[in-house]
């Protein structure tokens, strides 16, 4: 029996960072022409336009290397996240939130430089539902008044004020959003009920759909490996029957394989030497498997593989984007530990993949941190060079097996199939 084809699609993302264009992926088999449009670097873009999304992200990226300076860089870090900070969600206050000075630029660049006025001129030659995984591209083809439907993926646990638009009460844009808490927070932003769905974070679908029985499968493997001493399971074995079936007694393998992975910016480079540092005892022991994903950072990979010790130790890097989610789909698939910042890959932890947290950069990422350690599928990292030391408690005691549990349970996974049935019917 042929399968029905479903509407087409444009999905346009910003290329800057990971986090906007790993949101659009699952979306590349609706994707008209089979393609993710990349806001700030289409065909044809204006020089213009260009300048502008090049100008923000080199702004951002030096802002985010320079906060590993000691105080001064904390604090220049400091002052530019106030501009999208996310306020205390139970306070005194009352009404609806005004809009951001981060928030007015966007319109002003739009309505004094055309920002985006392109972009949306081509999109409405054909104006088809239209998926945006970033703010900015919803706003430009709200105010430009693009004719189709507008979504816009939420990528962050809780959010910003710059993610609603200036006059959100009479905005069309229909929010697909991962958390309760940024519902509520949309709500109060003045966006209509009635535009807001929670329809979770779309995780890359080789881990979903299709393949939940192997999601089911590698996670009672991987318990086997971060409950060595039966802790957890000892405690929770019904439990765990429950969402998994039977978990294997014995596995062959009993190598840990942690993998780090650095941000878009490439500002954890100086943490994953420390990591690399704190885990050598116990790679040359062989009880742990090392992977350090540095994205499309040549460089930094170049030099972390003269740092790598005996054993086994593995430095990725790619020659483009679409390699990276590739490559890193498929280390993820044997990983029994993430190391990341909480960016948008907090919601990977629905995986089974439990999550050491490295400090957060930005508001929003204070937010995905605060939420992940809430539900229980993560932990704060401890020092890095003492990895030898606190990782084997931390196994021994089935901290990460009860983790991985947890963001399994409580993390939901389909929410890239969600996005298809509200959009495409």
């Amino acid at each position: 029996m042929l399968g029905i084809r479903r509407q087409r699609v444009w999905v346009v993302a910003a290329d800057m960072g990971y986090g906007h264009l790993r949101a659009a992926l699952p979306f590349e088999d609706i994707a008209q022409g089979g393609r993710i449009i990349a806001a700030n670097d289409y065909l044809g873009i204006p020089e213009t336009d260009k300048k502008i999304w090049g100008d923000l992200r080199r702004f951002y990226d030096a802002i985010s290397r320079f906060k590993k300076f000691p105080v001064l860089g904390d604090f220049v870090f400091a002052l530019f996240d106030k501009f999208q900070e996310i306020k205390e969600f139970y306070s005194s206050a009352e009404g609806i939130e005004a809009p951001t000075i981060q928030l007015k630029q966007i319109y002003r660049l739009m309505e004094k430089r055309n920002w985006g006025r392109n972009l949306i001129w081509k999109l409405n030659r054909e104006p088809l539902p239209l998926i945006c995984t970033f703010f900015t591209p919803a706003h430009m083809a709200e105010f430009w008044k693009y004719e189709g439907k507008i979504y816009l993926v939420v990528t962050d646990t809780d959010i910003s004020r710059a993610w609603a638009p200036l006059r959100a009460k009479k905005s069309k844009i229909i929010y697909c959003v991962p958390t309760k808490r940024a519902a509520e927070r949309l709500k109060r932003y003045g966006v209509r009920s009635e535009n807001v769905v929670l329809t979770g974070f779309p995780l890359v679908e080789e881990f979903t759909k299709k393949n939940a029985a192997k999601a089911k499968k590698d996670l009672r493997q991987r318990l086997e490996v971060l409950d060595p001493s039966r802790r957890y399971r000892g405690q929770y074995g019904k439990t765990i029957e429950q969402y998994l079936g039977a978990v294997p007694k014995n596995v062959s393998r009993k190598r840990v394989v942690l993998t780090f992975a650095i941000g878009g910016a490439g500002a954890q480079a100086e943490l994953a030497k420390d990591i690399m540092e704190g885990a050598k005892p116990l790679v040359q022991k062989g009880k742990l498997e090392l992977h350090l994903i540095a994205g499309v950072h040549e460089d930094i990979a170049r030099r972390l593989s003269w740092q790598k010790g005996a054993g086994r130790v593995f430095v990725h890097s790619s020659p483009t984007k679409q390699k990276y989610f590739k490559d890193f789909s498929e280390i993820l698939s044997k990983t029994d530990v993430l190391w990341t910042k909480p960016s948008e890959l907090v919601f990977y932890a629905g995986l089974g993949i439990p999550l050491i947290l490295a400090p957060p950069i930005g508001s929003q990422e204070k937010m995905n941190q605060k939420w992940l350690l809430e539900i229980g599928a993560g932990i704060d990292q401890k020092n890095p060079e003492l990895l030898h030391a606190w990782l084997p408690d931390l196994l021994e005691d089935g901290t990460f097996a009860e983790a991985a549990m947890q963001g399994f349970i409580e993390i939901p996974k389909n929410g890239a199939e969600n996005i298809k049935k509200l959009v495409c019917g």
